[in-house]
């Protein structure tokens, strides 16, 4: 499929028209979308609407761009398999929101489907109330479906999205775990040159089900990387998820996670590494729906340059939601007197018996240690580099497989090394 993207929501509407007769799925679920889209456009692109969700985040420079949607040409793909992580495991592979086959290597363990050729929406996400998903919801073509047959453990799989310049690109990705499975998911995403990613995730975790989900975001510093995702947790159900942001010219995570058992467990944590004029939102909604549920939220920041960072988090706790333990901390290191962080951290809370707290630092590097450091020889930039990696520590710490922490690390060995170039 291919057309021309115009710049702003009417170019995004335009392509909707152009496409509506060859896109997977229900029309109707589309029409409505694009219908709901129409009414709200990007949100923050627009001068005299204000959107709470988005006050932090706004959206102009991408109503200002402009994309030219087509298929990946076969020359992209030796240089992104040179991009792969060079590990053992089953991979799935998207070039501008597209199944390569040529790249992918299916897993055994994990039934796997395309969206486009069995286009699923699901119940989870909301397109009448979240613009983005609506943009999704009306342009999807295609993205995998995940599922792990009850007790099977499928061990770690690799999902990969890469972009090429002036691609425009919507995945819808849905992974279910039936009851006592397991998975460990990681998700990675690059590119180069200006592109917009704009992924929906659906994520269904089972009774006694446990998913393990990473993602490293790492795009070209001139792409748009906005990505929502739904999770919904059985009883005894883990959800555990780590967010790494380090591309991008604005990113925006949005999670919203549901405990609908008893004993259900979700862990939304994250890091963002900014620099120069880029700009990253992690927003989290944790709904705690069922007693003896638990949650964590644990994001780092480091701010350099005239970057911006955002955290809104936000925790829930029904009524009947006795015995909750949530937990949020969200802190932030500036490496420059130009860097921003806002944070909004939120509780709602009607159950009585309950333990639920939520913090927020904002500092900079300690002149202290600086000084004992470089006292014993270490030059000024391996100080920093010694202490904003103490810093990090307790956030990647949060991710337990070796495989997967050995990927975040060397990624964040490269980010450090462009700062100090």
């Amino acid at each position: 499929m291919t057309a021309a993207v115009r710049s702003g929501a009417d170019g995004f509407l335009a392509r909707y028209d152009a496409l509506r007769d060859l896109l997977p799925g229900d029309p109707r679920e589309r029409a409505a979308a694009a219908e709901a889209f129409r009414r709200t456009g990007l949100p923050g692109a627009s001068a005299g609407r204000r959107e709470e969700a988005w006050k932090y985040t706004g959206l102009r420079p991408l109503a200002d761009a402009s994309f030219a949607q087509s298929v990946s040409p076969t020359s992209a793909h030796s240089q992104i398999r040179a991009r792969l992580p060079q590990i053992e495991v089953p991979r799935i592979v998207f070039i501008d929101g597209m199944f390569s086959r040529e790249l992918s290597i299916v897993p055994p363990a994990v039934h796997f489907a395309r969206f486009a050729g069995r286009a699923e929406f699901g119940s989870i996400a909301r397109p009448d109330g979240q613009p983005l998903v609506a943009l999704n919801t009306m342009l999807a073509e295609d993205g995998a479906i995940l599922e792990v047959p009850a007790g099977a453990d499928a061990g770690l799989l690799i999902l990969v999205s890469a972009a090429t310049d002036r691609a425009a690109f919507h995945p819808r990705h849905v992974v279910r775990l039936a009851p006592g499975a397991r998975l460990t998911l990681l998700d990675l995403a690059f590119g180069d040159g200006s592109y917009l990613h704009n992924p929906v995730f659906e994520v269904t975790v089972a009774a006694d089900a446990a998913l393990t989900h990473v993602r490293l975001q790492n795009e070209s510093t001139s792409a748009f990387h906005l990505a929502t995702l739904y999770a919904e947790i059985d009883e005894r159900g883990t959800y555990d998820s780590f967010v790494l942001n380090l591309g991008s010219r604005i990113a925006r995570t949005e999670a919203h996670a549901r405990l609908t058992g008893e004993n259900g467990i979700t862990h939304l944590n994250g890091a963002q590494l900014l620099n120069g004029m880029q700009h990253a939102d992690f927003t989290t909604v944790v709904r705690h729906q069922a007693p003896y549920c638990a949650s964590r939220q644990t994001v780092k920041n480091v701010l350099a340059g005239r970057s911006h960072g955002v955290f809104q988090g936000r925790i829930e706790v029904a009524r009947h939601a006795q015995k909750t333990d949530g937990y949020q901390m969200n802190q932030a290191l500036l490496l420059s007197p130009d860097a921003e962080i806002d944070t909004k951290p939120e509780l709602e809370i009607f159950a009585d018996d309950v333990k639920c707290s939520h913090g927020a630092t904002v500092g900079e590097l300690d002149a202290d240690q600086l000084f004992y450091l470089r006292s014993r020889g270490i030059s000024d930039a391996e100080a920093r580099s010694i202490l904003v990696r103490a810093f990090l520590a307790e956030a990647l710490d949060a991710v337990s497989n070796e495989t997967v922490r050995e990927v975040l690390d060397q990624a964040v060995e490269g980010w450090w090394e462009k700062q100090a170039a």
